[in-house]
């Protein structure tokens, strides 16, 4: 998207004139053989009005006007055998052959072509010329198109930017270089396809030096190609000095009016992190395209400013541009990370109202966005809407089914993903796996493990370990994960040890925990929620001289305890809550009806888990800790809030914590109403006192 795919090197060559932009390929055949024009619409053409042209031409020797017919119809092979019935092929029959051959990438046959020029005795000028080699090197014929250049007894300057982009687009930037240098003459097209070449091959420092030569030559301009391309460097190394220098110099020659330019500053800057100067110039842009748009929008999702990047969307709807499968695509993402599903609703709207392509990827991503933000159903509505469900597809299902407590029908996909034909990826076996863990199927996540590599020839990666260790750890299989970890073939990464310390925390393995914590430690040492979790274990166990420490550890290096945060979305309107929150419009009648609630669980049974509050007060304090958590806020304005029987969709940004999950299931039983709980972790499903993870999460 964005400069690179404004400003391509492969598509230099339509800068140029008709006669520059010609190549082709060659090779040694025999010597060719003149038939008669009876054997040749004899052999060729079947009878029927089809050939019937065909065979007029020919009996009347008319074979370049025939050639030209089949190369219309890219009948390629047989073109390249009539032309033995020409004793002599002129060089626009010859021009028409090599031009389809360059098409079809056709390597052997532009060989043939090649090999007949010789044969034929013809001499090739320097447009012909030109056009082979440009056809050799589109083929990655390398060798062939270095033969003939050496050989070519005249070379203009489309010989060498020929050359030159051909390498330099194939990454032999070294072959590149050397041919740039020698050339006895350059143009604003050697530069553009050197630094260009270096762009597109992550030689960004090159590109930029090369660029500063080329400034320093007077008798060279940098045209609006070769600024976009020093742009894209500058932003791919995020050097938003050089990007300024750049940026000045677009204004000082007057190229500050182009949009491909624009775009391409707009992107640099977005890129090194000024995304209001980004901003600037995406609103002085005149012509902006859906590239532009695009762009814009994912940069501030990518910032995380969403607000923005959804009302430029909005502007984008209302404006003469169409967005495309990378906008929606892009939207729809963002919808999936916030779970902001009533706007991807709207978005799925607007793409059947103006007619979508339901085999695109824009569709896969509808599937992902649905089932991120817990809606199974419709993800499942799109899916069975697709001709033909790519493998994105079928991995947003399994996965979604699994993080909503259907682990069964996660794998009866998978199965059905085998039969389809389709290869899974590393990526789906997370998601089967993870169905697995949710489901406590130990026994059987083991053996899609060893099928990984065994029936599907996949190479096992640290994801796939961190699965597995957390599937065994939840059972309570600690020698087994202690075996895996000791003699995997990668080393464990964060994912693996959080899983394991997850594992630690449900059974109170305090040997291992120690473990995983101290690993934890060493890779990120800032990362609060394991501080958390080991303070909690050792608060399980009434160590309180360790959680004094773990506290101590977490001032010293400052590190901060990330609070919890839980957000639901009534009539269109997000209400976010933190621990305790007292700040809401309706506080006071949320904690009156968590007061009231209370009184009513406990009559029910609930005794609250007061196991993993950190602090060592009494019983009665740590209660009314456990009453205020975000979650319990935002479930009981939930229900205060919207009509009885209506759905609770609650989303947080930590792992919900025991108490609250026993605590939502007597709410749901209480209340009569199904309450979805979207966690870090995965979605708990709440209906009639039960949820959907079994209580195994």
């Amino acid at each position: 998207m964005k400069s690179k795919q404004l400003y391509k090197v492969g598509n230099f060559l339509k800068l140029f004139s008709s006669r520059r932009a010609i190549c082709s390929f060659s090779s040694a055949t025999s010597q060719p053989q003149l038939k008669t024009p009876s054997s040749i619409h004899n052999n060729f053409f079947k009878s029927g009005t089809k050939d019937a042209l065909l065979k007029r031409l020919c009996r009347g020797n008319n074979f370049k006007e025939a050639i030209d017919i089949l190369c219309e119809q890219k009948r390629l092979g047989e073109a390249i055998q009539m032309l033995n019935h020409i004793e002599r092929p002129p060089a626009a029959t010859y021009s028409t052959l090599l031009q389809l051959c360059l098409q079809l990438r056709a390597l052997d046959e532009g060989m043939k072509v090649h090999a007949h020029t010789k044969a034929s005795g013809f001499v090739p000028g320097i447009v012909i010329s030109n056009r082979i080699l440009n056809m050799y090197l589109k083929c990655n014929s390398f060798v062939n198109a270095q033969k003939l250049f050496d050989e070519m007894p005249e070379r203009d300057l489309c010989s060498w930017n020929i050359m030159i982009t051909g390498c330099a687009k194939a990454g032999r930037l070294q072959e590149a270089r050397k041919l740039f240098d020698q050339m006895p003459q350059k143009d604003n097209f050697s530069w553009t396809a050197m630094i260009s070449g270096y762009v597109h091959h992550d030689r960004h420092k090159e590109a930029l030096e090369l660029y500063r030569v080329m400034q320093r030559d007077e008798n060279f301009k940098c045209n609006k190609f070769t600024i976009s391309s020093a742009l894209a460097a500058s932003a791919a190394i995020q050097s938003l000095h050089l990007g300024k220098e750049i940026h000045g110099h677009i204004l000082r020659v007057g190229l500050d009016s182009d949009g491909v330019v624009w775009s391409a500053l707009s992107d640099m800057y977005g890129k090194c992190g000024s995304i209001q100067e980004a901003r600037r110039i995406f609103d002085r842009t005149v012509d902006r395209d859906v590239v532009s748009w695009t762009a814009m929008i994912d940069r501030y999702f990518k910032e995380g400013r969403r607000e923005e990047g959804f009302a430029l969307f909005s502007d984008l709807l209302k404006s003469r541009i169409s967005p495309n499968g990378f906008t929606f695509s892009g939207v729809l993402n963002a919808c999936a990370d916030y779970a902001a599903e009533e706007l991807g609703k709207q978005v799925h709207g607007y793409m059947t109202r103006i007619g979508y392509d339901p085999s695109s990827f824009a569709a896969s991503t509808l599937v992902h966005m649905y089932t991120k933000c817990g809606n199974i159903k419709n993800a499942r509505r799109v899916f069975d809407g697709m001709p033909q469900p790519d493998l994105v597809s079928w991995t947003s299902l399994i996965s979604g089914h699994a993080q909503n407590g259907q682990p069964d029908e996660a794998l009866q996909f998978f199965e059905l993903l085998l039969k389809s034909g389709a290869q899974p990826d590393h990526i789906t076996f997370v998601g089967v796996l993870s169905a697995c863990t949710h489901a406590g199927l130990v026994d059987k996540g083991l053996e899609y493990f060893h099928s990984i590599k065994e029936k599907h020839g996949l190479i096992h990666t640290a994801d796939h370990y961190a699965c597995l260790i957390d599937l065994l750890s939840r059972a309570g299989r600690f020698q087994e994960a202690k075996e895996i970890i000791d003699t995997m073939p990668m080393k464990p990464d964060k994912f693996l040890w959080a899983s394991l310390l997850g594992g630690c925390r449900i059974h109170g393995n305090l040997e291992l925990a120690k473990r995983a914590a101290e690993a934890l430690f060493e890779i990120e040492p800032e990362n609060p929620a394991t501080y958390i979790t080991l303070g909690n274990i050792y608060a399980t166990a009434n160590l309180w001289g360790e959680v004094a420490e773990v506290r101590k550890a977490m001032e010293g290096k400052g590190v901060v305890k990330k609070p919890g945060l839980s957000w639901i979305e009534i009539k269109r309107e997000v209400h976010v809550f933190l621990v305790g929150d007292t700040s809401h419009p309706k506080s006071k009648e949320i904690h009156e009806f968590l007061g009231k609630l209370s009184k009513r669980m406990k009559e029910e049974g609930y005794v609250p888990d007061t196991n993993f509050v950190l602090h060592d007060v009494e019983e009665e304090q740590k209660e009314q800790n456990l009453s205020y958590h975000s979650e319990k806020l935002a479930v009981a304005f939930g229900i205060i809030s919207t009509p009885e029987g209506t759905l609770i969709k609650v989303f947080k940004n930590l792992r919900t914590c025991v108490d609250c999950h026993t605590a939502i299931k007597f709410i749901s039983k209480i209340t009569k109403r199904k309450i979805i709980v979207r966690d870090s972790n995965r979605f708990h499903s709440f209906q009639d006192g039960n949820c959907s993870c079994r209580d195994y999460w």
